[in-house]
């Protein structure tokens, strides 16, 4: 996170003033959020699933986001909101058999404002092009990526909704994506890389991805430090990112922490989400 060393009030007229002198320019603003939804199977007592679930169509209704990144996500829960959010349309398979089965990195997308032209799948193991077991043994995991455009600007962009989970996936899934990123946006588009990296970004693993794209929180004219992990409240850690290269700059990015449907958790991890310039 960057440290600045005038007030914040001035970030703020900065923001203002910088916004204000491009108007006439178009300036367009396009907001990217990742959020691990926690799968429905697992046995979380009063936070499960089946007590939980409205508030999550809740927090992407209320905060709108052009794209919505979903972590964990099962079948039942990517239709879900698929069905309660009508203004949003989901993209990804499970990564069991590349088809329903397993956990899904959904790309949700605004139909007013995002269009996609293509998608696909790539797993996060020696054989990515194909449903594979991972690394590590423990699950398949699998990452989504598309070609979309903001209707808004007219702008292609490229984007990838990854977990990762287990100790060489932690290790190694990072550079798997850079070098994904670098084979399969062909035309060298902007590009965001959204999800659950299960490590804070500071850490070593990330430098591949960390060569070829920014990181949101760090780059943020106005970004929190509140920490996107919250265990249920039992535990803290900075690992949702939202990293992004050929865009002009991030103007904000924020963790997510607003209760929804009386739930002060409506996961074990708070979204998060950055806005650009674009």
């Amino acid at each position: 996170m960057k440290r600045y060393t005038f007030p914040f009030i001035s970030v703020l007229f900065l923001i203002a003033a910088t916004l204000s002198g491009a108007s006439q320019k178009a300036v367009n603003t396009f907001t990217v959020m990742s959020y691990n939804i926690r799968n429905s199977l697992e046995k979380d007592g009063t936070n499960a699933w089946d007590y939980r679930y409205p508030a999550s169509g809740m927090m992407i209704d209320d905060n709108q986001p052009d794209v919505v990144c979903v972590q964990e996500a099962l079948k039942g829960q990517v239709s879900y909101l698929d069905v309660v959010l009508e203004d949003y349309k989901a993209v990804g398979v499970g990564a069991d058999n590349g088809k329903n089965e397993g956990e899904f990195t959904a790309i949700l997308y605004k139909k007013k404002t995002v269009s996609v032209s293509k998608w696909g799948t790539f797993w996060l193991s020696d054989t990515p092009e194909k449903a594979s077991d991972g690394w590590d043994g423990e699950k398949r995991l699998c990452a989504t990526w598309a070609v979309m455009k903001d209707k808004k600007s007219g702008k292609r962009f490229f984007i990838v909704n990854v977990r990762l989970a287990g100790e060489r996936t932690l290790r190694d899934g990072a550079a798997l994506v850079a070098a994904k990123v670098r084979e399969l946006n062909k035309d060298g588009l902007p590009a965001f890389v959204a999800g659950d990296f299960n490590m804070e970004y500071s850490d070593s693993s990330l430098l591949p991805l960390r060569s070829v794209m920014s990181n949101a929180r760090e780059d943020a004219a106005i970004a929190d430090t509140t920490p996107s992990f919250n265990g249920w409240g039992k535990s803290q850690a900075t690992i949702d990112h939202i990293w992004y290269s050929g865009v002009g700059s991030c103007i904000s990015f924020e963790t997510v922490t607003k209760p929804y449907y009386e739930r002060n958790f409506i996961s074990d991890h708070y979204p998060v989400k950055a806005t650009f310039i674009f």
